[in-house]
């Protein structure tokens, strides 16, 4: 048993806080929540196990998990380490999270637990992460500390949902959560993409096609044109045009085409660019209703995995914001933390903003804080949004082969037109 001190808000939008004793942080969130009471923050205060530990206390608080693993050294620095240069994927940190979260539950120690995923993981940069974790553990430190040391690898809702479930008592069952919420992100991430492959695909191939054409074929049809004397059709003399400036400046043309790239790339890596970006996806048909459904339902997932677990309802937001990529969709987010600081319910910005994120992920949510069941009723609509992307990219290639057909069916006849119109003018002149 600890003693907590903690602020929350009232269904009617009070703000109140005070000292209460619980068995853990989890179980005075779900106490508050059954009061019709909101967890703001929640601190240990004292705890039993205190006096018999040292006269440095362990750090608490959702804002200080970065700040234990500052304050310690590892054999391992994160930022030597592999995964620092070459990233480790997100299948990977989804095993690790059910793996050692099915160990945990089977009874295993935890450094035990670690050292056996090492051996298991075939992937160089997780190996040496999974290694520098069960050093760290060894030597007496919190998993959720030793994660935080890690912030190439592990995200910050990944060392949320440690550290809650480390103060519940329940580190299974929350690396078990993370690891779902993570899945399904993951799994709408490669849907969508893999609707996009087959075009992109197609339209690569019908640029390198063109692109080979021009420099192999224009030029014989061109000569040949030339030897006829005969005037040639606008159609024709572009596509001659073209030809000869690829012939006569390769290296310059590819050299500004990679320029123009880079350019590109570092243009939305920059805040103007993304935020423009951002507003175009969103913008455009079919893809931009893609878009807002994915992004509604991260947000739902996440702030339903954090809650869930018994982080505070800042924290939540917080964390929900950094997971959320999309620039009009994290605005809204800070504005929701906003509103939760100043004691009004979190489907207040949502209700707002209902323009960006769909008119049902504010009525659930509102719904869920009246009924003290908004982490399930995120869940939900996680679950809704994320069955209506499946559909929708599913609806996505049906749409977009025969759009394909017409594109290419476009730049074939445009050609076969360019070439064809000479020949079928000095034919019938003769």
């Amino acid at each position: 048993m600890a003693l907590f001190t903690f602020t929350a808000v009232r269904q009617d939008g009070t703000k109140f806080s005070g000292e209460r004793e619980a068995d853990d942080k989890h179980a005075l969130v779900e106490a508050l929540r059954a009061e019709g009471a909101t967890a703001l923050t929640a601190d240990v205060a004292r705890s039993r196990s205190h006096f018999r530990a040292s006269a440095s206390p362990t750090p608490t608080g959702d804002t200080e998990i970065a700040a234990g693993a500052a304050r310690r050294g590892s054999i391992f620095s994160a930022q030597l380490s592999l995964s620092f240069i070459f990233g480790v994927p997100n299948s990977e940190k989804i095993l690790f999270a059910r793996n050692l979260s099915a160990m945990i539950t089977a009874g295993l120690p935890l450094s035990r637990a670690l050292t056996i995923l090492e051996r298991q993981t075939k992937n160089t940069a997780m190996k040496e992460t999974i290694t520098a974790l069960g050093e760290d553990v060894r030597q007496g430190h919190a998993l959720h500390d030793a994660l935080a040391a890690h912030p190439k690898v592990f995200s910050k809702l990944f060392v949320a949902m440690a550290r809650a479930g480390e103060e519940s008592g329940t580190l299974a069952a929350s690396l078990q959560v993370v690891a779902t919420q993570m899945d399904r992100s993951y799994t709408l991430t490669k849907k969508v993409r893999g609707a996009m492959i087959y075009p992109s695909v197609v339209l690569c191939a019908m640029v390198v096609i063109g692109i080979l054409m021009l420099i192999y074929v224009v030029p014989t049809l061109s000569s040949t044109f030339a030897s006829l004397n005969t005037a040639l059709p606008l159609p024709t003399q572009i596509i001659i045009f073209i030809s000869d400036a690829l012939i006569a400046h390769t290296v310059s043309i590819a050299a500004a085409a990679i320029v123009l790239i880079l350019a590109l790339v570092a243009a939305l890596r920059s805040r103007i660019g993304k935020l423009i970006a951002d507003r175009g996806v969103l913008a455009m048909p079919i893809i931009g209703s893609i878009i807002a459904r994915i992004n509604a339902a991260r947000t739902a997932r996440t702030l339903s995995s954090l809650l869930s677990s018994g982080v505070s309802a800042l924290s939540a937001l917080e964390i929900t914001g950094q997971v959320v990529q999309n620039t009009r969709f994290q605005p809204v987010i800070a504005e929701a933390r906003e509103s939760v600081e100043k004691g009004k319910p979190i489907s207040d910005a949502f209700v707002r903003a209902e323009h960006i994120y769909p008119v049902m992920f504010s009525e659930m949510a509102a719904v869920g804080e009246e009924t003290g069941d908004l982490p399930g009723m995120l869940a939900r609509v996680a679950e809704f949004y994320e069955d209506e992307v499946e559909q929708e990219t599913k609806d996505l290639s049906t749409v977009i082969e025969p759009l394909l057909m017409l594109v290419i069916g476009a730049g074939v006849g445009f050609f076969a037109v360019a070439m064809i119109m000479p020949i079928y003018s000095l034919s019938s002149s003769m």
